[in-house]
């Protein structure tokens, strides 16, 4: 055990020596790297999965390519128009007019057919089946939902109806757009209490900005990749992506709050060791090597036993779960051992005391969370000074007591 903690630390001091000479070189190649595995991000598209994205030979899959190939891929996610029709008290005057709507939007764009399909006893509603020409999870069929949505106030005026796209594709759609519109508050949110709880901790301005930046590359770095996987098909053998199709709507917001929480806490393990050092008295360069030799085999173990847990669902037979596993494992890949173990200590080792710079006025209205210990230091200081003083007092009046009841005078 001895030999192998030994080594750790020899490994972690090699790993933070070198980094301390090439400051520089190794934050702009940490940030080079993950700007360049997050360039596919600028194309990722959001959709539930279709059948055709499930395990290469599964029922599922065979239906799938099955329809597509005999009938058309649209014939897998078709939609549905709900109407509701004039009062014309007929069931001619409702299949009429049900034929009419049918038309007209069979004149969109991206619609393959519509056909009416249903109408009600009493010649209320009507239903239109619609099968668009592209797949349930292709971003054509979401432009063709779109068209048709645009369209209905002119179908609506035309024939006197009211009407609404609905079905599963479109479900589907609606809530893959809500999810992705909540993105953007939802990592705001998140980043900006984190600079607040960081500040806190930490009293520094600059240690919380390095952590949040880190974890944004580290998660555009992740996007970018999961991207390139199963959204272009990029080593699809290896990692079994037959069809590569858009990424699953609820993942952004899985991985940013999973990889977050991962991210702050490696972040702590390490960056509280150097703080600890610092104020302890240690010079702010000699903080980060000796903080960084205590923490990183911490994190470390951590990083791997997540990783390792991440990348056990790769290869699931479940096509949602499959990039989420993915996501997960290369993003606490990049953001432990690029972003926390290099691009973290590089920085701060460059910055040196600007690292641990607050404003005065900030400092001061700040409450002093103190982490490491350092007023609880004081506090024994001044207590062990206190006891030292008592003791002499009583030890002296222990010895006048004795003087009083010498048997022998003195």
């Amino acid at each position: 055990m001895a030999q192998a903690a030994h080594a750790h630390t020899s490994a972690s001091s090699w790993w933070v020596g070198t980094l301390t000479k090439l400051p520089w070189l190794a934050a702009l190649a940490s940030v080079a790297v993950l700007a360049v595995i997050a360039l596919p991000t600028r194309s990722l598209a959001t959709a539930l999965p279709d059948g055709g994205s499930e395990p290469y030979g599964s029922d599922a899959q065979q239906a799938y390519e099955l329809t597509s190939s005999e009938f058309g891929e649209g014939y897998n996610g078709q939609l549905i128009l709900l109407t509701k029709l004039p009062q014309t008290g007929t069931e001619t005057g409702a299949e009429e007019t049900q034929l009419a709507v049918a038309e007209a939007v069979s004149k969109v764009e991206g619609v393959a057919v519509a056909i009416p399909v249903a109408v009600n006893e009493n010649q209320t509603y009507g239903a239109i089946q619609i099968v668009p020409t592209t797949g349930p999870a292709s971003p054509d069929t979401e432009a063709t939902v779109h068209r048709l949505r645009d369209a209905l106030a002119d179908i609506e005026k035309a024939n006197g109806v009211e009407a609404s796209v609905t079905g599963q594709v479109a479900a589907q759609i609606d809530v893959s757009e809500k999810i992705t519109a909540a993105l953007p508050p939802y990592l705001a949110i998140v980043v900006g209490l984190s600079l607040v709880l960081l500040l806190l901790v930490f009293r520094s301005v600059v240690v919380p900005v390095i952590a949040t930046v880190g974890f944004l590359l580290s998660l555009a770095a992740s996007f970018g990749a999961t991207v390139a996987v199963y959204q272009w098909g990029w080593f699809g053998e290896i990692f079994s992506v037959h069809n590569p199709s858009p990424i699953l709507s609820f993942l952004p917001i899985l991985l940013t709050g999973i990889l977050f929480g991962l991210a702050m806490d490696y972040q702590v393990f390490l960056v509280t060791a150097m703080r600890e050092a610092y104020a302890h008295g240690g010079n702010a360069r000699q903080a980060v090597r000796s903080g960084f030799n205590l923490a990183a085999p911490v994190v470390v173990a951590a990083a791997l036993i997540m990783i390792s847990v991440f990348a056990g669902f790769i290869f699931s037979h479940l096509a949602m779960i499959r990039p989420l596993g993915f996501a997960l494992a290369i993003g606490v890949l990049f953001d432990a051992f690029i972003v926390r173990m290099t691009f973290t200590p590089a920085v701060m080792h460059l910055l040196g005391e600007k690292a641990w710079y607050i404003p005065r006025w900030l400092d001061r209205i700040l409450p002093d969370v103190d982490v490491e210990g350092a007023s609880l230091e004081s506090v024994e200081a001044g207590s062990g000074a206190s006891n030292t003083s008592t003791s002499a007092s009583e030890q002296e009046s222990e010895d006048n007591d004795f003087d009083l009841v010498d048997p022998r005078g003195r």
